[in-house]
C-alpha cells in the first residue's frame, strides 16, 4: 500500500504565491509502479477536480482553469510530488488532493487547505 500525504497549505492573498508538496511512503513496489500522480481539489458541494498530472516520464497536464498558472513537478527518486500555484485567485480556494494510480489502484492523500483572500 502507499500512503500520500500532503503539506503546504494555508491562507494567502489573491495574486499571491503557494508551492503544495506531496510525499508518497509504503509499498517500495507500489510506488515505482506510480506511473501517474496528480492533484485534485474540492470545494463543498462540489466533485472533486483534477488540476494537475505528472507522470513518471515527466508528461505534465493541467487543468485549463490553471494552465499558466500552476506548475506540477515530481520527483521520482524521493517518490515526491508538487505544486506551485501563482498567481492566485479566491476562486483556487479548495482543498487540494494529492492523487496516485499504481496500476488500478487509487491511493488519496488527506488534503490540505488552500484559501485565497480577496
Amino acid at each position: 500500500q502507499v500512503q500520500l500525504v500532503e503539506y503546504g497549505g494555508g491562507l494567502v492573498q489573491a495574486g499571491q504565491s503557494l508551492k503544495l508538496s506531496c510525499a508518497a511512503s509504503g509499498s517500495v513496489i507500489h510506488i515505482q509502479l506510480m506511473y501517474t500522480m496528480s492533484w485534485y481539489r474540492q470545494t463543498p458541494g462540489n466533485q472533486r477536480e483534477l488540476v494537475a498530472t505528472a507522470t513518471i516520464d515527466g508528461v505534465t497536464t493541467y487543468a485549463n482553469s490553471v494552465e499558466g498558472r500552476f506548475t506540477v513537478s515530481r520527483d521520482v527518486a524521493k517518490a515526491a510530488l508538487f505544486l506551485e500555484m501563482n498567481d492566485l485567485t479566491p476562486e483556487d480556494t479548495a482543498t487540494y488532493y494529492c492523487h496516485g494510480l499504481v496500476l488500478q489502484t487509487n491511493f488519496w492523500g488527506q488534503g490540505t487547505q488552500v484559501t485565497v483572500s480577496s
